[in-house]
């Protein structure tokens, strides 16, 4: 049984969104009980009532009334929400019209800004307006390289206020993994910048950018947004400067009432084996699950502060960008979490008095190799919630956490996904923190691991599938008008349920815990181990820094293959791999011990943080790698090239 590592206190309890959503339905569609999972029953047995009651409580603007919440069809990707309802997402993002703060924006090397409630919807306006002169309509794609900055989110606006499609990368996407992605939806307008800045280096974006127009004809006009130099001006004959584009427009905000499933963003997946796929996603599903979320599940009220450390390739940005609808501060931060110091987003928290701080497995761990103990030179006061999401967080940085950050603090692992937009599974500020647990099922999901022969299970490893309806499955694929490609990522292992692709365990608390994408699962001698069992006990070890682990086909049965990177100073001798065996055989079982442990330098990951196991194995067995874009590091593929596995 998992460790139990906070309580939330009844007074908490009592005031939090959760609760006073739970009572609000008892009262009108008594409920058993008011536990959590009497809750979350109600919400998948009676799911028309449950999303009219979000959408309800959370007062979605909107100018034509729905006729039908949920018009039930054939196969689960069919069902149609709110059908005839007119309204838009930024609209209903942007309802708050304060002179108080909403966004501070915060970049490595110091520079600072900000811009209140009211600000922002003259900026959106403003943009929307001269996108309009420029031809922007109804259903186009306007695409961003952007740095995690306020034009970021203006400029989304201001395009989904228009009925049009927002579509973005980060400026650290290499030339072809921009031109994967954009290239597929054929935007009219792109906006980029001169330069980011990153671990104190700059990277220029001019060549970047004139290669990419060159490659995109139907990109009609280039906004060019001087970031990193506020004097530089573009060379280009199709590029406008951002404040001129701005200059002199009205300041009418008007916005575009389209259908709920109106598109309003273009992800992508992270297409380490192909071209990544384009998921469309529409206006009110994204809407009433991003209010959902952040309102009962995450607990924000109008005081409060959320900064989650992202950037504009991630969908943890666009549900970040969400939060401006509860009324909340934001706070952007552009650069390395590592840069100028190792305290330095630590030292934003407490600056900016933040509630709820997100961030991923893979920076909680640097900080914890690092030796570095964020509670020794920050109290950390405001801080309410700590987030983590993009890869399973092991048991060992849920004590680490409690420990060297604030001991008084919800821990929220969160999953779900590009492919929605949100979570399956996720916090609940009621609920108590168990030690490499995501705490609970989203309200609105049926949630459920199934076994190899698709039956239900709990407390054992099974496929994570969804086998309801919701309102935030994509509309489409892009170029998918048969939804082949659609009906083949989620329907096909397991018919009219989704099939996530994760691998999860339902604990007896409720509870979740993941071991990696199901994909990758190892099976020495039939028995299913998910990749991040090894991960949380190899990289517990001080020596290792990092480790990626795969199963190689061999003599009609699997081999666990285990590549570590090594702490400073380390060689991997004898006897350290005996510790490294020795520790998986005791946190473990003897099927979970490599039979191979190889030293790399560096771990390859996508640009969002992911270990590729999938890529590697592919080197490993002498394929090609169709995308090497899509990494955040691709020459870390390359030792993998020069490794002997024939013996």
């Amino acid at each position: 049984m998992s460790t139990l590592l906070w309580t939330p206190a009844e007074e908490y309890i009592s005031q939090s969104q959760m609760t006073l959503f739970t009572r609000s339905i008892d009262q009108k569609y008594p409920l058993s009980d008011l536990s959590y999972s009497s809750l979350h029953q109600w919400s998948i047995s009676y799911p028309h009532l449950f999303w009219q009651e979000v959408w309800k409580q959370n007062q979605v603007i909107h100018s034509v009334p729905y006729q039908e919440v949920m018009q039930v069809g054939k196969h689960l990707k069919d069902t149609r929400w709110f059908t005839g309802t007119k309204l838009n997402f930024a609209e209903n993002v942007l309802r708050h019209d304060y002179p108080r703060t909403a966004i501070e924006w915060i970049r490595e090397d110091g520079k600072e800004s900000q811009l209140s409630f009211e600000q922002i919807r003259t900026q959106v306006a403003q943009c929307a307006n001269a996108l309009r002169s420029l031809g922007v309509v109804k259903g186009d794609r306007v695409a961003g390289i952007l740095p995690n900055s306020p034009e970021a989110i203006i400029v989304s606006m201001a395009t989904i206020s228009l009925g049009a499609i927002w579509s973005s990368c980060s400026p650290d996407f290499g030339i072809d993994g921009i031109l994967d992605r954009f290239a597929q939806i054929q935007p009219k307008v792109l906006i980029s910048i001169d330069a980011y800045l990153y671990a104190q280096q700059p990277y220029d974006c001019l060549q970047k950018t004139e290669k990419i127009l060159a490659h995109i004809p139907t990109i009609q006009q280039h906004i060019f947004l001087p970031y990193l130099n506020p004097h530089i001006r573009p060379t280009l004959a199709q590029s406008i400067v951002w404040e001129e584009l701005l200059e002199g427009q009205s300041t009418e905000l008007v916005f575009e009432q389209v259908s709920f499933d109106h598109p309003i963003y273009i992800l992508y997946s992270s297409g380490t084996t192909g071209v990544p796929k384009s998921i469309v996603h529409g206006s009110g599903g994204t809407l009433l699950q991003h209010l959902k979320e952040h309102r009962y599940h995450v607990n924000l009220q109008a005081e409060d502060c959320v900064f989650y450390f992202t950037t504009c390739g991630w969908m943890m940005w666009n549900w970040l960008v969400s939060t401006l609808a509860q009324g909340v501060r934001i706070v952007l931060y552009d650069g390395s979490p590592l840069s100028p110091k190792i305290s330095s987003l630590w030292e934003i928290i407490e600056r900016k008095q933040i509630t709820h701080f997100g961030t991923s497995p893979k920076f909680l761990s640097a900080i914890e190799k690092a030796g570095y103990r964020p509670s020794q030179d920050y109290a950390l006061e405001s801080l309410q919630s700590l987030l983590s999401t993009g890869a399973p967080l092991s048991q060992r940085l849920f004590h680490w956490s409690y420990q060297n950050i604030k001991s008084e603090m919800q821990l929220a692992s969160i999953s779900g996904g590009t492919d929605i937009i949100s979570c399956f599974m996720l916090g609940n500020p009621n609920l108590p923190v168990y030690a490499g647990e995501i705490q609970c099922k989203g309200l609105g999901m049926d949630v459920c691991a199934l076994n190899e022969n698709g039956y239900p299970v709990v407390q054992s490893k099974g496929e994570l599938v969804c086998r309801n309806s919701f309102p935030s499955m994509p509309v489409s694929f892009w170029n998918d008008p048969q939804e082949h490609n659609y009906h083949q990522a989620y329907f096909l292992k397991y018919p009219n349920q989704w099939t996530h692709g994760d691998y999860i365990e339902e604990t007896e608390n409720g509870g979740f815990l993941v071991y990696g994408r199901s994909d990758t699962t190892l099976n020495p001698g039939g028995v299913r181990i998910g990749t991040a069992e090894i991960y949380r006990i190899v990289e517990e070890l001080p020596e290792i820094l990092d480790s990626i682990v795969v199963g190689q086909p061999w003599q009609e049965d699997t081999r666990i293959i285990l590549f570590v990177v090594l702490s400073s100073g380390q060689t991997l001798e004898e006897n350290l791999q005996q510790k490294i065996r020795r520790a998986i055989r005791q946190g473990a079982t003897p099927r979970h011990l490599p039979q191979k442990i190889i030293q790399i330098p560096e771990v390859p990951r996508t640009i969002s943080g992911k270990k590729v196991e999938k890529a590697v194995l592919q080197i490993l067995q002498g394929k090609d790698i169709e995308n090497q874009s899509a990494l955040a590091n691709p020459l870390a593929l390359e030792p993998f090239r020069q490794v002997d596995l024939t013996h």
